[in-house]
């Protein structure tokens, strides 16, 4: 399907692809640009691609974030962060001369098919291209009920996926294109759009989130019919300028030491922690490209940042695209399915309940440590995540338990869950990679993982201590949730919808 001249021509437009053919509608009252996850006012290449169709057609943008009760894990330490990103983002897009809009859905202010209803007097809806979780499924319905012309925009990467060939197989073959052409997109201009902010009526009343205290956000988290049992992450604020904060540590502490101390867990220092506003859309890769080129370090240890943020995350996005349900065990590689389930019967004495491992409880303190971190963080640090991950294969009753239990923890409690990284990161562990040399039981040719190297550069005592860290009570069912899409709650989406 065919894209307007002004997008077409555009530098970006490998970034955008049309839903539909629906003719622009005439006469129309903007350009509605819904944003799901790229919960963000600069670097945003949904709002620079409405920008630009609605200076073409002179008409203004208009951005809405909406926030459901219902979808999977909703919880406060969800909400509270997605709020805070959309606080930030009314805030920055009324800088940009924008107009943003939201709405939170609770008991006290219900509204049926907004989406909709802002698309009819659209000439255009732009969406978010994201091949993971809600987003997915939500843009691949509304694209197929509504009667607007819909356009795709990825947000999430630094390439866009639809710039790169199609069907790469491997990692390597990825990062040969993937370095190629990167430079190519580093450099980014905010598009200001020509029109001035909407103004005009709306079809609903919305919340008014820019001037909002914490306390106002707090209190619409308590008005919402969510999981009320997990709390908001401490070291997480969903803020820009908390963003700001980490890209500065990033380029003075973070670089300066990163070859040493990125895989040490006992000093989160030395990893960006910036996954979780990522995963949000708080801030674009090209942010954090172009904070890493201006910090003052050696280019080796710029190219060994860049590599982790860019081949194996842009990766991860990249074969999302290919799967119909990116968190579905049947992403895994069918010789891995075929080993794990010929040792599905062997013995498994280190098999935990549910709640032993929600709550870092099992007989296994490093991976209580590990777990610690998700549970009362929202975060994990990468080279724990590894062991946690590899660790549930044989701590559960069988393989597909495994998965579920992984994607369920990593879903519910991390704020970088539900995402093609943290699912490529478990596939990973599933043996999405070479297999071993020896095969051992429950495992069989799947590479294991020993506690070994962990414990000599942790230590007992800092395991101990993370291990011991006191949890609140939290509500877990007896058996990890079954996937949405399994159950029909949710419609199967297409393979790179």
């Amino acid at each position: 399907m065919t894209l307007p001249a002004v997008l077409a021509g555009w530098r970006e437009a490998p970034r955008v692809s049309r839903l539909d053919d629906r003719a622009l509608r005439e006469p129309a009252r903007y350009i509605l640009c819904w944003l799901q996850q790229a919960l963000r006012a600069a670097d945003n290449p949904l709002i620079d691609a409405a920008i630009r169709l609605g200076d073409a057609i002179g008409l203004p943008v208009l951005v809405y974030h909406g926030l459901r009760e219902d979808y999977p894990y909703a919880s406060d330490r969800l909400h509270r962060f997605i709020l805070g990103a959309s606080r930030d983002l009314e805030r920055d897009c009324a800088a940009r001369g924008l107009a943003c809009v939201q709405f939170v859905d609770r008991a006290a202010k219900r509204e049926k098919g907004l989406v909709y209803r802002l698309a009819a007097d659209a000439a255009a809806v732009f969406v978010e291209d994201q091949p993971a979780f809600v987003a997915q499924w939500q843009t691949g319905r509304f694209a197929a009920r509504t009667d607007a012309a819909v356009f795709a925009v990825n947000a999430a990467c630094v390439v866009p996926p639809l710039a790169l060939d199609q069907g790469v197989k491997t990692t390597a073959a990825f990062r040969r294109r993937h370095v190629a052409v990167r430079e190519d997109w580093y450099d980014w201009t905010d598009e200001r759009s020509a029109q001035p902010a909407y103004a005009g009526p709306l079809p609903f009343e919305p919340d008014r989130l820019a001037d909002a205290t914490d306390a106002d956000l707090d209190a619409l988290v308590d008005a919402c019919a969510i999981d009320h049992t997990l709390p908001p992450s401490a070291m997480f604020l969903p803020t820009r300028a908390e963003v700001a904060l980490r890209l500065r540590r990033l380029q003075t502490e973070v670089l300066p030491d990163y070859a040493e101390a990125r895989r040490n867990a006992r000093r989160p220092e030395g990893a960006s922690t910036l996954s979780p506003y990522l995963h949000f859309g708080v801030v674009g890769p090209r942010e954090i490209v172009a904070a890493v080129q201006a910090a003052d370090v050696p280019q080796a240890t710029r190219a060994k940042f860049l590599d982790e943020l860019l081949t194996w995350r842009e990766w991860f996005h990249y074969r999302a695209r290919s799967l119909p349900v990116p968190e579905r065990y049947d992403r895994v590689p069918a010789w891995a399915q075929r080993e794990l389930a010929e040792h599905a019967a062997d013995a498994r004495p280190e098999a935990e309940t549910l709640t032993a491992l929600v709550l870092g409880e099992t007989a296994d303190a490093l991976w209580n440590a590990c777990q610690k971190q998700y549970l009362l963080d929202g975060w994990m640090h990468n080279n724990l995540r590894m062991y946690w991950s590899k660790r549930l294969i044989a701590m559960t009753s069988s393989p597909e338990a495994g998965w579920a239990t992984a994607c369920y923890l990593n879903d519910r409690l991390s704020l970088d869950g539900r995402d093609p990284s943290t699912y490529g990161n478990l596939a990973w562990a599933f043996g999405d990679a070479q297999p071993g040399y020896r095969r051992g039981p429950i495992y069989g040719l799947v590479p294991s993982r020993t506690d070994t190297t962990l414990r000599k550069v942790l230590g007992d005592d800092w395991i101990a201590q993370a291990a011991a860290r006191p949890v609140r009570d939290l509500a877990i069912p007896d058996e990890p949730p079954v996937d949405p899409y399994l159950t029909g709650t949710l419609p199967l989406p297409r393979a790179g919808a």
